[in-house]
């Protein structure tokens, strides 16, 4: 068992990490903005160790850059970058959709994979209700949760969940300050959560991959629509 400091210790990385991302994914840390282990210690009235640990574990996820004589900054995202992640979101979701799909499950409280979908499903509520709303701060919050959950439900692999829920993140990380700035954020923002929780409720998989499709498509027609604003 490790000591009690270790457990400590490693808490307050987790909970310094989580919070420097949610900084990132608010906008109140924008792409190529720098800082110091000191100030991020001093921020938090924390150790530097716990915080170095916090922002190598960020590094790994991709969403900081680390500069051995200048600390950190957040990383900063191409579009190119941005249909990268979509396209490979798109690959590995059609083909869970495909082979695992679930059949067909009541949402008894007594069931284990009814109640999933339930909880998945409330989550893809609140989602959607902020999207239509245009909350981008409740959004994120529960997108990235329902995803991460149908994740783990659907594709029955960690390890294809946690990749899954790695792009989900660098994804809003490119993605907030450009829709902080649209004027028609409405028309941009995804809200087909529990269209795409409803069919694998049925254990309709045909009509989950389409929900897939159609949202991969609507992104990457955005992506477009910001190379075309760039030139």
């Amino acid at each position: 068992m490790p000591a009690s400091g270790a457990v400590t210790r490693n808490t307050l990385r987790q909970q310094i990490a989580d919070a420097l991302r949610d900084e990132v994914l608010a906008g109140r840390l924008q792409p190529g903005e720098e800082f110091t282990v000191k100030q991020i210690a001093e921020q938090y009235g924390v150790s530097a160790t716990p915080v170095r640990e916090a922002l190598v574990d960020l590094c790994a996820q991709g969403l900081l850059d680390s500069d051995q004589h200048r600390g950190f900054r957040v990383h900063q995202y191409s579009i190119a970058d941005y249909r990268d992640m979509v396209e490979a979101r798109m690959l590995v979701v059609d083909g869970i959709f495909r082979r695992h799909a679930p059949a067909t499950v009541p949402p008894e409280p007594d069931h284990n994979l009814g109640v999933a979908l339930v909880s998945i499903r409330r989550r893809g509520e609140a989602a959607a209700r902020a999207a239509r709303a245009g909350d981008l701060d409740i959004l994120i919050g529960y997108d990235i949760r329902y995803w991460r959950e149908l994740g783990r439900l659907v594709s029955a692999n960690d390890h294809i969940a946690d990749f899954l829920h790695r792009l989900r993140v660098q994804a809003w990380v490119f993605s907030v300050p450009y829709l902080r700035s649209e004027r028609d954020v409405l028309g941009w923002l995804w809200s087909g959560h529990v269209e795409l929780v409803d069919a694998i409720t049925r254990g309709d998989a045909e009509a989950a991959v389409q929900v897939v499709r159609d949202y991969n498509a609507h992104s990457l027609e955005w992506a477009d629509r910001l190379e075309a604003r760039a030139r």
